[in-house]
């Protein structure tokens, strides 16, 4: 049983792992806070789950508390965050615009109200 459990969690660190490395790419590559957003929530979050789980199989019992308040935490701040940032980056122009598909906001927030492009 020893050596399966260690495999599973070899298996969950490793792959929490490439996804926390895939999140750091993302973020260096991405044009705009917005695609940088996507990289960081999406991907960083499933890679700390990922890590959380895989060390949960190798701690006592008595740590699951700990790792399950760390799991609740990340799932209910970074949504949040992510959208205060988006908002911000929107308001203040700083979104790489041939990328958008659809601005969605554009009927919510009026062009008076957004600082003007520096795209030109």
């Amino acid at each position: 049983m020893s050596t399966v459990s260690d495999v599973a969690s070899a298996a969950l660190l490793l792959t929490g792992a490439l996804f926390c490395l895939l999140t750091a790419v993302g973020v260096l590559r991405f044009p705009d806070a917005v695609c940088r957003l996507h990289a960081a929530a999406k991907a960083q979050t499933l890679g700390l789950l990922l890590i959380l789980l895989g060390a949960a199989l190798q701690l006592p019992l008595r740590y699951a508390v700990p790792l399950v308040l760390v799991a609740l935490f990340q799932l209910l701040t970074v949504p949040v965050t992510t959208q205060v940032v988006g908002r911000t980056a929107y308001r203040t122009s700083s979104l790489h615009t041939p990328s958008l598909v659809e601005d969605e906001l554009a009927h919510r927030i009026p062009p008076e109200e957004r600082a003007p492009s520096a795209e030109g």
